[in-house]
């Protein structure tokens, strides 16, 4: 028999999955929580096979409890079951440890099966996020900033004017401005403030040391 931990902060779906699961012998509902909070705790007096986690909950959300549920060494397995399937939710949850990522318009059969999949460590994906997982796989990897790019968004980051730029660099301003515009195709952005934003973030650039 699989235990099972429900999560969700509507009554009506929690009502819903405990006499589902609960009027089928496999499996054996053992509690259920309102938010990612409530689910961090009971996942660890409870010590479930399986959580059923939904995502977006008031207060802890799912994914943050995801990663906390790891972190404290839960051995449940996560299944992921919401109504969101946008990059923003999928990627998170898998990234926190969520062993499965099912939509709430599985067909009961289908949630049977991948709890029953989850509870033996197998990966499980519905089929609209297995395609959307795929198609970021296939999406080519960015390309890298040139040094010279780089040079100019450093400057960028520290106040510099398109015109301080090029002096610093001994180039042109027109050349510092393909420059800018070549680091905002490569970063996906639109305009400076972006751009250094995003460079940053990717470890591009560094924050400058105080003092």
């Amino acid at each position: 028999m699989i235990s099972l931990l429900i999560v969700d902060d509507h009554p009506v779906v929690r009502d819903g999955l405990r006499s589902m699961f609960g009027a089928d012998p496999r499996f054996e509902v053992v509690g259920e929580a309102r938010d990612g909070a409530e689910a961090v705790v009971a996942g660890e007096r409870l010590r479930p096979d399986v959580i059923l986690m939904d995502l977006r909950m008031p207060g802890v959300d799912g994914v943050t409890a995801i990663g906390e549920l790891t972190q404290r060494g839960v051995t449940a397995r996560v299944l992921v079951l919401t109504t969101y399937d946008t990059d923003s939710d999928v990627l998170p949850a898998i990234e926190a440890g969520a062993t499965g990522y099912l939509l709430k318009d599985a067909p009961r059969d289908e949630l049977f099966r991948a709890v029953e999949a989850a509870a033996q460590g197998q990966a499980v994906l519905s089929p609209a996020v297995a395609t959307r997982l795929m198609g970021q796989m296939r999406q080519p990897a960015p390309e890298p900033l040139s040094r010279r790019e780089l040079e100019v968004l450093e400057l960028v980051a520290r106040g510099s004017t398109n015109r301080d730029a090029a002096k610093h660099l001994f180039i042109s301003e027109a050349t510092v401005k393909t420059h800018l515009l070549h680091a905002y195709a490569k970063l996906g952005v639109n305009d400076r403030a972006a751009a250094v934003a995003t460079a940053f973030s990717r470890g591009y650039l560094q924050p400058r040391a105080e003092g």
